[in-house]
């Protein structure tokens, strides 16, 4: 018996493997993939804790900012040095770059490389990631608990041997379980997984996704329990609808706060960069000294260690005044932009909340003290600030204002965060390029903002599109050689991004592909791509994408 059914489940695999998925059977691996995705995120959260606990010698991770104020100033500087220096000598042995990889290498891999990303550099950056968040780093956990499932899912993508459609499909399932098992927001993680990585609503892809956010949900909350991540005060209503437009000029304001966020970031890593270039230190020393200077800030503002999330709260309370919550803002936008310009690991949503909690409770204390006959609870514009934020960095208005709800439980202030998420995302996706993930990408040279017909060329090779020499309607080779003589040509490994503007510097139907052999020989021509066929291959990749997004 037990024989028949491992030779079934042998044959059920051979024609998964063969034949792809049906509907059914990828509903199954998409509810194993969420579980998976779902237990990551899990321990990887654990582990943050169960390693701050030791580290700094408390009982409730959740009180962490309170306890290291009582801690000696030299332990708060010793454990960043310490951790950066375990950091930057795990990126320095595996991966080629240094660098931490987080959501952006997930979009990435959705739009470019049929929904894989990279494996081994993704656990590396998981690991460095978690010393990072347990040693004092300014980052936060979601980043790259994103790209931790999206291994897991790049590994199930392998072993089916699936398509583009399908590996997307199971790195948005991946991505959702993640997301809902890290906050307990099941519909949120969902609309993240859309919204961000895969950036369509497909029917087609839909119901795996939500089986798979419902699984990561349920091992959450089994786990963590069905408690929301953050309470807020009994009254928090709006002061009839007069109130509205000060909720307007906060959304303004936050996507202001965002912008310069994100800038601080970028603008830190081109010095770090800079710096780096100039006086050529050993790249491990990088995270190191980047812990040493979030040390030194930490003496001084604990409330810069890790998630931040007790800070958060306080802010969300109103138990932080005017002064003490613009100067957590401040400090904690340099705090992140040191971080991540140091390579240190982690993510950007949860310092975002952070960062709009503060900012929001901060123009709640003036708006309610100018007007406080049309005001309601100053604790509402925290509520819309940290929307508005991070909806504004994320690039994700629809996600992230079902993420606020889902963290907080509080459903009737809707149009309050609403009106601030939509007026903050409008204005941060005019100064950067819709979002942090798409400008990182862009600033690396991978454009995807602009949408596919801006980076589709670069998925298509000028191989698979080329017509061989000596092949039907193939080009007279005698034109092919003199091209190349005037250096007109494409070697065989290239993309139709870079062949295709060599047609409007030609003016000829063809231009020559060739490869290179060792260093004394003449490229040896290997063929000729034609105009109309490379728009006829991007003709066809639109169609395909048209069709998955609108299936």
């Amino acid at each position: 018996m037990i024989t028949r059914v491992g030779a079934s489940w042998r044959e059920v695999w051979s024609m998964i493997r063969s034949h792809g998925p049906s509907q059914v059977q990828f509903w199954f691996i998409a509810l194993a993939l969420g579980s998976v995705a779902g237990l990551a995120a899990i321990g990887f959260r654990a582990a943050i804790e169960v390693l701050q606990a030791w580290l700094y010698g408390t009982d409730d991770v959740a009180m962490l900012h309170s306890f290291a104020a009582s801690l000696p100033w030299y332990w708060l500087l010793i454990l960043p040095v310490m951790g950066g220096l375990a950091v930057g000598l795990l990126l320095d042995r595996f991966t080629e770059d240094a660098r931490v990889r987080s959501v952006a290498e997930v979009i990435e891999g959705a739009a470019l490389r049929e929904g894989r990303v990279e494996r081994k550099r993704g656990l590396v950056s998981a690991l460095a990631s978690m010393i990072t968040l347990s040693t004092g780093g300014s980052t936060g956990r979601e980043g790259p608990v994103v790209h931790l499932a999206s291994v897991f899912a790049t590994y199930v993508s392998s072993w089916i041997r699936a398509d583009g459609i399908t590996g997307r499909d199971l790195l948005g399932c991946a991505v959702a379980a993640a997301v809902s098992a890290s906050f307990n927001a099941p519909i949120a993680g969902a609309l993240f997984a859309l919204e961000v990585v895969l950036r369509h609503f497909a029917v087609h892809a839909f119901a795996p996704i939500a089986i798979a956010s419902v699984a990561g949900t349920v091992l959450g909350r089994l786990v963590w329990g069905d408690v929301t991540e953050f309470t807020l005060p009994d009254k928090n209503a709006l002061a009839f609808y007069v109130e509205l437009p000060a909720f307007m000029l906060l959304g303004l304001m936050c996507g202001l706060v965002a912008v310069v966020l994100m800038r601080a970031i970028f603008w830190a890593d081109d010095l770090a960069n800079a710096v780096q270039a100039r006086l050529s230190p050993p790249r491990w020393m990088r995270p190191m000294t980047t812990g040493l200077i979030l040390g030194l800030i930490a003496i001084f503002f604990p409330h810069i260690i890790g998630v931040g999330y007790e800070t958060t709260s306080a802010a969300l309370q109103g138990s932080l005044a005017l002064d003490l919550a613009v100067i957590f803002v401040v400090v904690k936008v340099a705090a992140v932009a040191i971080t991540m310009a140091g390579r240190m690991g982690g993510g950007i949503f949860s310092p975002s909340l952070m960062i709009g909690a503060l900012t929001g409770l901060a123009f709640g204390t003036v708006a309610t003290a100018i007007a406080p006959e049309f005001s309601g609870e100053g604790t509402l514009y925290a509520l819309a600030g940290m929307g508005a934020v991070a909806a504004a960095v994320l690039g994700a208005p629809i996600s992230t204002t079902l993420i606020v709800f889902e963290l907080t439980g509080d459903w009737q202030t809707g149009l309050a965060v609403m009106v601030s998420v939509s007026l903050a995302s409008a204005v941060a996706s005019r100064l950067v390029q819709r979002s942090f993930f798409l400008t990182q990408l862009a600033r690396r040279g991978v454009h995807l903002a602009a949408g596919p017909q801006a980076w589709l060329l670069g998925t298509i090779r000028v191989e698979t599109v080329m017509r061989a020499t000596g092949a039907p309607r193939a080009a007279p080779e005698e034109a092919c050689h003199e091209m190349i003589a005037e250096g007109v040509f494409v070697q065989s490994g290239a993309t139709l991004e870079q062949a295709m503007p060599l047609f409007e510097t030609v003016q000829r139907p063809f231009v020559p592909v060739v490869r290179f052999g060792p260093e004394d020989e003449a490229p040896e021509l290997w063929g000729a791509l034609f105009q109309v066929d490379a728009l006829r291959a991007v003709n066809r990749a639109l169609t395909r994408m048209a069709a998955e997004e609108h299936s």
